[in-house]
């Protein structure tokens, strides 16, 4: 059959299903998409005043509460854009006249079989809300996660949702890590953090003459307007911590804000070199790699 205009008899049916359920269906997903743009630029906004607010203050590091609040948001915000999706996605099946009810078997089939086949996501998930609810690390800190391959993730925390964690690394890569996946969390930036600088001196030193240069070299890197803002101590020796036939080690610490131990050991470092060399004391060729951990 045609219609007076010569067209197809189903062109009016489309036309008619186009100005109502099809206009509706449009609505909603126009609505949707304006929506999850409207919660991102509220937590872009969010994020873009802790920065302002971060940059404008005195502060070195970001509080503990600061990161906290970066990562809780950060889910609150993609938990809110899945709310919207599957909001939009039940009222177009409505439209299409799908009833909800003729889907529980089906569902339930449906279920049955990606329960078993996301029992990863359900793990990811779970994991991801334990990280925030605990607080184990948030946005900037700097940890090294232990996952499930044995194999270890290093870097600053750019990202946290509920499924994954994302590590810039210092070399500029991104690592994407499973909450679920994360056996051991090394956080290396939490309240405080300790700079660790082991020296090697030759076996027939004076430890004693050694031990009262790295104490003098501790209390004058305190003193330097530049290092003292990242201390929370005065770096102090810890006495000999490795004996060998041909040397020992000595080994200096000190607790410096978090994140900035290792700013700090490797300008430590120098000083010492510099000042046992004043003392006529030779550093070993070799120096073992220093080591810095969370407090």
């Amino acid at each position: 059959m045609t219609t007076r205009l010569g067209l197809p008899q189903w062109t009016n049916f489309l036309e008619e299903w186009l100005a109502t359920k099809g206009l509706n269906i449009l609505i909603w997903i126009l609505g949707g998409i304006l929506l999850v743009r409207f919660v991102r630029w509220i937590g872009d906004r969010y994020d873009l005043r802790v920065d302002k607010r971060f940059h404008r203050s005195d502060a070195i590091v970001q509080s503990e509460d600061a990161k906290h609040q970066r990562a809780l948001v950060d889910v609150v915000v993609w938990t809110v854009i899945a709310m919207i999706a599957v909001v939009v996605v039940l009222h177009i099946l409505s439209v299409f006249g799908v009833r909800f009810s003729a889907l529980v078997g089906p569902s339930a089939v449906v279920g049955a079989a990606l329960g078993f086949g996301a029992q990863r996501i359900v793990q990811d998930v779970l994991a991801g809300f334990f990280i925030v609810a605990e607080r184990q690390y948030g946005y900037g800190d700097v940890v090294n996660l232990t996952i499930t391959s044995a194999s270890v993730a290093e870097g600053t925390v750019e990202d946290v949702t509920l499924r994954v964690t994302r590590l810039r690394t210092s070399d500029g890569e991104m690592i994407i890590v499973p909450n679920g996946q994360i056996l051991k969390v090394n956080n290396l930036s939490r309240e405080w953090a300790r700079a660790v600088v082991d020296v090697p001196v030759p076996a027939d030193a004076d430890i004693t003459v050694v031990n009262e240069t790295l104490t003098a070299v501790g209390k004058a890197f305190y003193r330097d307007p530049h290092w003292h803002r990242l201390l929370l101590d005065a770096p102090a020796p810890l006495g000999v911590t490795n004996l060998e036939l041909d040397s020992l080690t000595v080994r200096m610490v000190a607790r410096t804000l978090p994140g900035k131990q290792f700013d700090v050991s490797r300008a430590l470092r120098v000083r010492i070199v510099q000042g046992l060399a004043r003392s006529g004391i030779t550093v070993a060729a070799k120096m073992p790699a220093e080591s810095a951990g969370e407090a």
